[in-house]
């Protein structure tokens, strides 16, 4: 990690490194998992189906727990003169989500800018080079950055606010926190407590003060969220407080999976860290400055760590802090690694870079072949369009499919048509007005197998060239009907349910 180099790339070269690789992804990686399904099909509805609030996805597939809008507000008019332009040139709707993703990546990396800027003036362009690069060899920060979940929309807000922590702006920082707690991620709230309990033991801000400043925004953002979503659901609603009723009152979040206390910290940082995993806990002991910073955010994790059900993406907003110490360990070896204890650490902290992009590598080529459906779709399409058709052909899609990489944006105009509807016995498919099927069973009665989609499933090691090898197995099969071969007409009476 040359100190000059900083110099060559400038601020504006470390954007387009980290924006690069982010569009890398974007383009790579197009389709998205339903984690992500309300966000993505929220932000679809806004641009295609405008004030109509009928047609609107989640008034049919709610799923368990509404979201707010407001995310999908701004990154929807952000991509709003893209998708005008495509519609123009009649492009498909695939773009448009390539366009929404690579509006919601420019919004976290120019929050993450603003973090970078603040660790540049406190800590010097060294450090700042040091995160970069750091960053830039991790791959689940670029790779989720783009990505439209609740927990990235609040990750902007938590960048923000890092960043005037850093400032010493405390009031905009517990501002920022707010936001992203009341609108975006309710469990941001143990971030906030931690950040505000400390502020306030080291008298950087007082009770009082901070009622003066944040409660009032506090109101406004849970009034914003209220007005906004009660049209948009066509109910009084605060999105996030029935969230954080139902993860943290109710519990109900660890139907979905449980793991062990210690997961965060065993598992889930390390893989998201890599190489600046170790470098953190080393930057705790040679820099003094940012155990402050490290402290509120690693009790964050730790606190969270009591909720069973736990996810990578949950504590994600806790990443940049976490480089930030470890960029300190690192332009601490690298300036001294002419000395022997320091030569020994500078060549460690070097294979562990290395070691660090061969596991982005792998597991970008893993998430390439994690959305098996998305995949389907699109070579479904390609097959139907052989024919040159001009009946309505109908696709249903079953829930399994619809979680792995198929949302609205992957749908063509006529003469396609697609049903999501749930429920439908197997024994019943072949009754229904189904030219296509798209699901995760190998044989349906009434239907031939077109072809397979297969999906990650392993990685598996071995003694030869190539040692690591990605196991891929069928996840999605992609049916049509079986026609009569007298008549040439389908065997099915009725028309499917949209």
């Amino acid at each position: 990690m040359a100190p000059n180099s900083g110099k060559y790339l400038g601020g504006y070269g470390y954007d387009l490194l980290l924006g690069s690789i982010a569009a890398f992804y974007v383009f790579m990686v197009p389709y998205t998992k339903v984690e992500e399904s309300f966000n993505v099909q929220a932000m679809h509805d806004i641009l295609y189906h405008r004030h109509h609030l009928d047609y609107y996805d989640h008034l049919e597939f709610p799923g368990v727990v509404p979201r707010t809008f407001l995310g999908a507000l701004l990154v929807s008019s952000l991509a709003s003169p893209v998708i005008f332009a495509m519609n123009l040139l009649q492009l498909p709707k695939i773009y448009g989500l390539v366009a929404v993703r690579l509006a919601l990546g420019c919004i976290i990396l120019s929050t993450l800018r603003f973090f970078r800027l603040q660790v540049r003036h406190k800590f010097g362009h060294q450090v700042e080079h040091s995160f970069v690069i750091l960053t830039a060899f991790q791959f689940h920060l670029l790779f989720y950055c783009t990505r439209p979940l609740p927990n990235i929309l609040a990750l902007g807000a938590v960048n923000l606010a890092f960043g005037y922590w850093l400032k010493g702006k405390f009031y905009a920082a517990l501002n920022c926190l707010i936001f992203a707690t009341v609108i975006f991620r309710c469990d941001i709230l143990l971030l906030l407590c931690s950040l505000g309990l400390e502020l306030l033991l080291t008298k950087s801000i007082s009770i009082w003060e901070t009622l003066k400043y944040c409660f009032w925004f506090a109101l406004l953002c849970i009034g914003l969220t209220i007005l906004v979503d009660s049209i948009m659901w066509k109910r009084l609603l605060w999105p996030e407080f029935e969230v954080f009723w139902f993860n943290s009152v109710l519990n109900r979040s660890s139907e979905w999976g449980t793991h062990p206390f210690h997961w965060y910290f065993t598992s889930a940082l390390p893989r998201s860290l890599l190489a600046a995993f170790p470098l953190f806990m080393l930057g705790v002991l040679f820099d003094r400055r940012v155990l402050p910073f490290i402290l509120p955010v690693f009790s964050f994790v730790l606190l969270y760590s009591k909720l069973p059900h736990k996810e990578l993406r949950f504590i994600i907003s806790s990443v940049p802090i976490f480089n930030l110490s470890a960029a300190l360990a690192a332009n601490r070896i690298y300036n001294n690694r002419k000395k022997a204890f320091w030569k020994l650490l500078y060549l460690m902290m070097f294979g562990l870079l290395l070691m660090s992009l061969g596991c982005t590598i792998i597991t970008f080529m893993a998430s390439y072949e994690n959305y098996p459906s998305g995949h389907a779709l699109k070579d479904l399409h390609q097959y139907g369009n052989l024919g040159n058709r001009t009946n309505e052909q109908w696709i249903h899609i079953d829930t399994f499919s619809a979680m792995n990489g198929i949302s609205r944006f992957c749908e063509n105009d006529f003469p396609w048509r697609y049903s999501k509807e749930e429920g439908i016995p197997m024994e019943e498919l072949h009754k229904r007005n189904f030219t296509y099927l798209i699901n995760e069973h190998p044989v349906v009665d009434g239907f031939k197998c077109l072809f397979t989609a297969n999906g990650f499933s392993r990685v598996r090691l071995q003694y030869r060239f190539p040692y690591i090898l990605l196991v891929r197995e069928p996840r999605v099969y992609v049916h049509e009907i079986v026609r009569d071969d007298d008549e040439g007409l389908m065997k099915i009476p009725e028309a499917p349910t949209k």
